[in-house]
């Protein structure tokens, strides 16, 4: 590790302040940053200690029906709140299938929200990465590739985005307060993480600076809380990013699909929202056809960036798979093995 300036900040504005000068960058958990710091692949020159900031654990159950969730609120209080997870059950079992229950106690919402990619070209620095160092190239192509991009990747680069939480989230259209030197500002969780293009260094929205201070989730989020699931296919049922993973959400009228949200995981840089695939299932009976439908609809884009053809049948599969359960219906306590497809569809035992 590099030699760094440690700073904490006791307001937002003196984080902001610290935060945007070069080589900067800001510390909560550290379940991610510390890692990459100690491999060599994230060289601050500066740590912002944001801990300490009031009111950015908290949970805001606002008189609109929208929901805040503070920057700092850890992982596992945010899952195991019984409010939370009658309302956004999927969300709920999303953090559940994420990382070890040690890691859920320590890391916060703000930076599951941040965490950068698992690739491990992109974590070994005796490979070339254009997302660690601009225009070195790219070693994951032709090479070992099984759980990189099938949607939205470039030639610069076919990471994929490895959080479970943001999938659910960016289903329910949930969006994101920042702070910065200009004010502050919300954006879209959808339009927050970037896809690689020609500039795969630059992952999100955020501009030098800006601080993520809460997500929002909005009032019609809650709507769809009756039949709403996350799967996860993972390589091991504990402790494992996803291959790919799928987030339903469905509002059923009269034995038809009223309104559906889907959103896959593990399959690009970014969770991806499957908007057609929602228009298709809408005012369709919840049947094989309709899902079958809905995940070739999704799927449409998807191509393989080596040797990973077979992501796009499984992430297929697990479209149909996750429709079938959400329209079941939400379990009444959350599953013993939160997000696996290996769980019976009938379990809810509660951990």
């Amino acid at each position: 590790m590099i030699p760094f300036e440690y700073v904490r900040a006791t307001d937002v504005a003196g984080a902001v302040t610290a935060g945007a000068e070069p080589g900067a960058a800001y510390l909560a958990a550290g379940t991610n940053l510390l890692d990459l710091m100690k491999g060599g692949v994230a060289r601050p020159t500066r740590l912002v200690d944001i801990t300490r900031l009031p009111g950015l654990a908290a949970l805001e159950w606002r008189d609109d029906g929208s929901l805040r969730i503070g920057a700092l609120a850890r992982n596992s209080d945010l899952a195991h709140d019984p409010a939370f997870a009658r309302a956004y059950p999927a969300v709920a079992e999303a953090l559940l299938s994420g990382a070890s229950a040690q890691l859920r106690n320590a890391a916060t919402a703000a930076g599951n929200v941040m965490q950068r990619t698992r690739c491990p070209y992109f974590t070994d620095t005796g490979s070339a990465c254009n997302k660690r160092e601009p225009g070195s190239g790219c070693d994951a192509r032709g090479g070992e590739t099984r759980l990189h991009a099938i949607l939205g990747w470039s030639e610069a680069c076919i990471a994929t985005h490895p959080s479970d939480f943001c999938v659910p989230l960016v289903a329910l259209e949930a969006s994101v307060e920042i702070a910065g030197p200009a004010g502050t500002r919300n954006l879209p969780l959808e339009a927050f993480h970037r896809l690689p293009g020609d500039a795969p260094e630059r992952e999100t929205a955020l501009e030098p600076g800006e601080l993520v201070t809460a997500l929002v989730l909005p009032p019609e989020a809650a709507g769809f809380a009756g039949h709403s699931r996350y799967l996860k296919v993972r390589d091991r049922t504990s402790y494992a990013f996803a291959v790919v993973s799928a987030a339903v959400g469905l509002r059923l009228d009269g034995g038809r699909i009223a309104e559906a949200r889907l959103a896959l995981g593990g399959v690009a840089l970014k969770p991806w929202r499957a908007r057609e695939a929602e228009g298709l299932l809408a005012g369709r009976a919840p049947d094989e056809a309709a899902f079958r439908a809905a995940a070739d609809a999704a799927l449409a884009g998807a191509t393989p960036s080596g040797d990973n053809a077979f992501k796009i049948e499984l992430a297929r599969r697990l479209v149909v798979r996750a429709l079938q359960r959400a329209t079941a219906g939400t379990p009444e306590r959350l599953p013993a093995l939160p997000g696996s497809v290996l769980a019976p569809a009938s379990e809810a035992v509660h951990v």
